[in-house]
């Protein structure tokens, strides 16, 4: 006989242990009809096989005081491979009571077969044999293809429900022993092989079931996924709404403050215009009262002097007379002069008011600028929010698209819950229940759709608020084309008004030409009051002889004083009257002045 590997047989050995064990743990199971506790037996020898199977080939490590060889690090590798199998790990390492690897690896068994993943664990450890060659010899059960037979077989230990308490068991000074026992036949088992059949009848059934309720739990992740879907679209369309609504409430405050702007320039420039106004009526006013004022004291001046040329026989009182007019005029030339210094202030208020108005409409004219860009930005803005529109409009009809897959797929649904109940009726009650647990799942779907349904409704009334704030901007963008139109009346009837200033302008400088006039008037008459006020006239006393004939005055020769040169004659030499311009009667005259002043006016000299 060929001798055989021993590696090869311990492997044979734990393997048709493990089928043993197995078979023997899911035929008590069932037979005992209950979850089972961490005292059961069976239980209890599955876990010694499985604790022996990965012992089997284990490399031995050293450590600081001792060989080790546990089963912990193969173990610790599915946290990594396996994310779901984190929790297991933290939760076997927070246990209180564990103090070494191999008790922390019981447990860690124990959890992973209440979770009913054993079968998944294991078989990510065989996938990777590159790291399993770390831990396991190349001859290791858990290295060849037994390894991936006693996986397949735990696979049948998910038909068990098994409620271990971990937590106060003590796991770190439990005996590892096989008891063949219990795996012994005996004349029981032959009466038992129909029940056994049942069984696995049964047992094709639960797994029968369990495949129908994991395509459920698909079917209903997926349409949870699409739930999920559309309400994350839901969502965004109603931020996109919010935010909508949030850049129209900010461009209604922008009209509005450039209303209110509008608004406070109008009422500025008319109150300017208006006092405005109203300095220049005051101004005319004035500048009436002042060449009323002039040509009064002109006349006054004339008057004065016609009074003079009347009063020449009174030399003393006419000499005071003029005097006093003399101070008088000088004092009506000071005023005039403040006058018209005054005047020319004036002048100057009213051109630095007429800058200022420029400067105003300068000021106007930029700001209906900034409007008018204003303006474009806003019919920009409502440009988008029309795209926006339509956006929605194509959302709302992938949602209508999605909504009329979604009631095919409730059909489709409702057609193949009726097939199956035409083929299942005569099933067990099991099934009934779970053919209502489906219905209620049906029922929450159309609810879903329902409220689907309710969503769209909802998003179409957004729809056409937003249309109507659209149009209500459109409005407003034609009130401020219309206040747009008013300013341009205002801006001609401003023109107008500097039309007007201009106009008084040149009033005011012909006013000004005409009062120099007056001035150069006024200075020819100081001139000649100059030259008159150089002649010295004498006096009646002692005037004793006359001029021209040289005879001394008595009863028969008077004394007369000649009214043009004011020398005094008798009355024999100055028999001569003329009439003068100055005076309204006419004005005795000696010879002398006679003769000059009809050479004069023979040659038409003044």
């Amino acid at each position: 006989l060929a001798v055989k590997d021993p590696t090869a047989v311990e492997r044979a050995n734990l393997l048709n242990m493990a089928k043993l064990s197995i078979k023997g743990l899911i035929e008590s199971a069932l037979s005992f009809g209950r979850t089972l506790d961490s005292d059961y037996p069976p239980l209890q020898q599955f876990f010694v096989v499985m604790e022996h199977c990965l012992k089997h080939g284990l490399k031995v490590r050293k450590s600081f005081l001792s060989y080790n060889k546990t089963i912990w690090g193969p173990l610790e590798l599915v946290e990594k491979l396996y994310p779901e199998a984190e929790e297991i790990a933290a939760s076997v390492r927070d246990l209180p009571g564990l103090k070494t690897p191999l008790g922390r690896a019981r447990a860690w068994l124990r959890l992973a077969l209440m979770q009913k993943k054993m079968a998944d664990y294991l078989r990510c450890l065989i996938i990777q044999r590159d790291l399993l060659s770390e831990f396991y010899e190349y001859h290791a059960l858990m290295m060849e293809e037994e390894g991936a037979v006693i996986v397949g077989l735990l696979v049948g230990l998910n038909v068990i429900d098994a409620n271990l308490c971990v937590k106060g068991e003590d796991l770190d000074s439990q005996v590892g022993v096989i008891d063949f026992s219990m795996y012994l036949k005996s004349d029981d088992d032959v009466g038992g092989k129909e029940r056994n059949v049942q069984i696995a009848a049964i047992l094709d059934q639960k797994n029968y079931v369990e495949e129908l309720n994991r395509q459920l739990n698909s079917t209903v992740s997926s349409l949870h996924a699409r739930v999920d879907s559309l309400e994350k679209s839901n969502t965004k369309l109603i931020e996109e709404l919010a935010i909508a609504k949030n850049n129209i409430i900010k461009l209604q405050e922008e009209n509005h403050q450039l209303r209110s702007e509008n608004t406070l320039i109008l009422m500025k420039t008319q109150h300017h215009l208006e006092a405005t106004k109203v300095d220049v009526e005051a101004e005319l006013q004035t500048y009436k009262h002042s060449r009323q004022g002039l040509d009064e004291m002109y006349n006054e001046a004339r008057r004065q002097l016609r009074e003079e040329s009347q009063l020449r026989q009174d030399m003393e009182n006419e000499l005071v007379v003029q005097v006093s007019m003399k101070h008088e005029i000088e004092l009506a030339m000071k005023l005039l002069e403040k006058d018209i210094h005054e005047k020319q202030d004036t002048l100057i208020g009213l051109r630095q008011q007429l800058d200022e108005v420029k400067a105003i409409n300068m000021e106007m004219y930029q700001k209906l600028q900034v409007s008018e860009d204003a303006m474009k930005e806003k019919n920009e803005i409502i440009g988008r929010l029309e795209d926006k529109t339509n956006q929605i409009n194509a959302t709302m009809k992938q949602l209508e698209q999605r909504l009329q897959q979604a009631e095919k797929a409730q059909m489709e649904a409702e057609a193949e819950d009726e097939k199956l109940k035409q083929e299942y009726v005569t099933k067990s009650e099991s099934l009934q229940k779970e053919f209502s647990q489906k219905e209620k799942q049906l029922l929450q779907l159309e609810t879903d759709l329902k409220i689907e349904k309710e969503w769209r409704q909802t998003l179409e009334g957004d729809l056409q608020k937003e249309k109507e704030t659209v149009s209500h901007l459109r409005i407003e963008t034609q009130e401020i084309i219309n206040l747009k139109k008013e300013f341009l009346k205002l801006q001609e009837k401003n023109k107008q008004l500097k039309r007007i200033c201009q106009d008084q302008e040149a009033a005011l400088q012909e006013l000004a030409s005409k009062l120099s006039e007056s001035k150069l008037k006024i200075e020819d008459i100081k001139e000649a009051n100059k030259a008159l006020q150089g002649q010295v006239w004498l006096k009646d006393k002692e005037a004793t002889h006359c001029k021209l004939c040289e005879k001394e005055f008595s009863l028969s020769k008077r004394k007369h004083h000649c009214r043009n040169c004011g020398e005094i004659f008798c009355n024999a030499c100055s028999d001569n009257e003329l009439p003068l311009p100055s005076s309204p009667k006419p004005v005795r005259v000696c010879d002398s002045c006679h003769a000059m002043l009809i050479q004069r006016c023979s040659s038409n000299v003044p």
